[in-house]
C-alpha cells in the first residue's frame, strides 16, 4: 500500500504543468528540482517576471529571437571541436536564450563555498609538493597521489607566488533535488567555457532587455579584466608586467576562447613556436624583435608544455620553459601539477581536506562517491551498475564514463570487465536527478537538466564573477550537458537581492 501511495503520488507530479498554455504546454515536472517552477506549479518569486514575458510572447516570437542568438555566435565564430565526429568536427556551440536565474541568497553561500574549497586545494597541492604532511598524516593514501599520471615530481620544491597552484578553477555544480547545490567535480587544469559565459549574457541581454534591466542581474562583464589582474598578481612586480596566453593553436577546441581571452585582456596570443628560451627567460618573437615575457596564462596540457622535460614528442610546447619556471624567471598560471588535485579519485578526500587544513566544515557537499580502488566500493558499483555513473578518475568532458540507468545490459556488461580489469581507474556515485531549467526547443519551453561552472581566479585574492557557465542536456531526459556529447549552454543571472 505505502509503495503504491508514493507511485501515485509520484506521478501526480509528474503530471504537474506549469501552464497549459503556449510556450509551457509541454512542459513536465519530475522529481528534480526545477528552477523556475515549485513542485505544485507554483512559479518561484525570483523568476516570476521572466515567467510573465514568456508568457506575452508567441513561438514564432521566441523562435525568432533564438535564431538571433545563433545568429550572432556565428558571427562571432563561437564554436567548439568534436574529435570523435568523422562528420563534422567544428561547430557552433548550442545556446538557448532562456537565462537560468539564481538568487543573492544562494549565491553568497556558493560563493564561500567556492573559496573555502580553492583554499583548501591550493593548500593540499603546496603540501604534496613540499612537506607531504597529509600524506604521513594519513589522510589521503599515498599510493593515489605518486600513481596519479597527474602528479609531476619535478614540482617538488618549487614555490608559487601566493601559494596559489590554481589560479583560474571551473567547479562543476548540481542541485540535489532538494534544491542544495553540490560539487560535481573541479576542474583545476586548462579549464574552459567562460568565454561561453560572457558571449551568452550578451546575446540574452539583448534577448530580453526590460525583464534583464528589471531584475537587477549582477554583472560578469568585468571577468577578463579581473583575469588581468589575477595574473598580474603573480609577477614579483605590478609594472609593466607582460602576459601571454599560450594556446595549442587554432586546431584546439577551445581556440576561440584562447583569443578571446587575449583580446580582451589586450595580451600576446601565443603558440609554443612564438616563444623562445634564452638564458632562462621567456621572449615571444613580435615583429619588432624579441619581448621578455613574465606570466604566461597557459591553455595547453602538462604533458605538451615543455619537449624537453615531458612529451619529448610535443610540438604545442616550448623547449627549456620549465627549466625558466624552476628559476623563477616566468610563473606558469596554472601551475603544472595541479591535474592530480582534480582527480576524480581525490575529489572524494576533499571533505576531508577542508577539515584537514582549514579545521572547518565544507559550506558544500560533495555527491556521494564509490571509489572503486577499495574492495567493498567496488562490489557495491558492481551490483548496482544500473542505478549509478561511473567515470575514469582522468578522463574529463564526458568521456569514459557510463550513466547506468540509461546504459543496455550489454554495455553495463562490458563495462563492468573494465572495472574488475583496472578498478583504481574509476569511481562511482549516484544517479543524481541534475535540476531542470525552462528552455526553449522546437517551438516550446521545456524542462532541461542542467548544471552550472562558476570561475574562481586566485592569486594575491580570490574573485569568483557572480554567476558562471550554465551547461544543459538538451535531448530530453539526457543528464549530459557536456557540449562535446550534445549539450549547449545558457546564461545565469545571479540577482542582486
Amino acid at each position: 500500500m505505502q509503495h503504491g501511495a508514493m507511485a501515485a503520488a509520484e506521478n501526480e507530479v509528474r503530471d504537474a504543468r506549469p501552464g497549459r498554455d503556449a510556450p509551457y504546454k509541454d512542459y513536465v515536472l519530475d522529481r528534480a528540482y526545477d528552477e523556475m517552477f515549485a513542485a505544485d506549479g507554483q512559479v518561484r518569486p525570483h523568476c516570476a517576471a521572466l515567467h510573465r514575458r514568456l508568457s506575452e510572447l508567441s513561438a514564432d516570437e521566441l523562435t525568432r529571437r533564438q535564431q538571433a542568438c545563433e545568429q550572432s555566435f556565428l558571427h562571432q565564430g563561437i564554436t567548439f571541436t568534436v574529435y570523435s565526429d568523422n562528420q563534422a568536427t567544428e561547430r557552433i556551440i548550442p545556446t538557448d536564450l532562456l537565462p537560468r536565474i539564481v538568487t543573492a541568497k544562494e549565491w553568497a553561500r556558493v560563493e564561500a563555498g567556492l573559496k573555502q574549497r580553492i583554499t583548501a586545494l591550493n593548500l593540499f597541492l603546496r603540501d604534496i609538493y613540499s612537506d607531504c604532511r597529509v600524506l604521513k598524516d594519513g589522510i589521503i593514501p599515498r599510493s593515489m597521489i605518486y600513481g596519479s599520471k597527474h602528479y609531476r615530481r619535478e614540482m617538488r620544491g618549487i614555490a608559487v607566488p601566493h601559494g596559489a597552484y590554481v589560479n583560474v578553477c571551473g567547479t562543476d555544480l548540481v542541485r540535489r533535488e532538494d534544491g542544495a547545490f553540490v560539487v560535481l567535480e573541479d576542474n583545476l587544469r586548462v579549464p574552459s567555457g567562460v568565454s561561453y559565459m560572457l558571449a551568452n549574457r550578451e546575446v540574452v541581454r539583448r534577448a530580453f532587455p526590460g525583464v534583464f534591466r528589471a531584475a537587477g542581474v549582477q554583472a560578469i562583464e568585468h571577468y577578463p579584466q579581473e583575469l588581468l589582474a589575477t595574473l598580474k598578481s603573480l609577477a614579483p612586480y605590478q609594472e609593466d608586467v607582460s602576459i601571454a596566453v599560450l594556446t595549442p593553436g587554432v586546431f584546439n577546441s577551445a581556440y576561440f576562447e584562447h583569443a578571446f581571452l587575449a583580446r580582451q585582456m589586450g595580451v600576446e596570443l601565443v603558440e609554443g613556436r612564438d616563444l623562445v628560451v634564452n638564458d632562462n627567460a621567456v621572449y615571444a618573437r613580435t615583429t619588432s624583435g624579441l619581448k621578455r615575457i613574465d606570466v604566461i596564462y597557459r591553455r595547453v596540457d602538462d604533458d605538451f608544455i615543455d619537449p624537453l622535460i615531458f612529451r619529448e614528442d610535443s610540438a604545442l610546447g616550448v623547449p627549456g620553459l620549465f627549466n625558466a619556471y624552476r628559476a623563477g624567471n616566468v610563473v606558469i598560471a596554472n601551475a603544472l601539477g595541479t591535474g592530480v588535485a582534480d582527480d576524480k579519485a581525490v575529489y572524494a578526500y576533499v571533505p576531508r581536506l577542508i577539515r584537514y587544513y582549514l579545521s572547518e566544515e565544507p559550506i558544500i557537499d560533495n555527491v556521494e562517491t564509490f571509489l572503486c580502488r577499495e574492495s567493498a566500493s567496488l562490489s557495491h558499483v558492481l551490483a548496482n551498475l544500473d542505478s549509478l555513473v561511473v567515470k575514469a578518475v582522468g578522463e574529463s568532458g564526458g568521456y569514459g564514463m557510463l550513466v547506468g540507468p540509461h546504459a543496455s545490459h550489454a554495455e553495463r556488461e562490458a563495462f563492468a570487465e573494465k572495472l574488475k580489469a583496472d578498478p583504481e581507474n574509476y569511481i562511482a556515485q549516484p544517479t543524481i536527478q541534475l535540476s531542470t531549467a525552462p528552455t526553449f526547443v522546437d517551438g516550446a519551453v521545456e524542462a532541461r537538466h542542467v548544471d552550472l561552472r562558476p570561475f574562481i581566479l586566485c592569486g594575491e585574492k580570490t574573485t569568483i564573477v557572480p554567476g558562471g557557465l550554465t551547461r544543459v542536456a538538451l535531448r530530453r531526459g539526457s543528464l549530459v550537458v557536456n557540449s562535446s556529447q550534445g549539450g549547449g549552454s545558457k546564461d545565469t543571472w545571479v540577482l542582486n537581492d
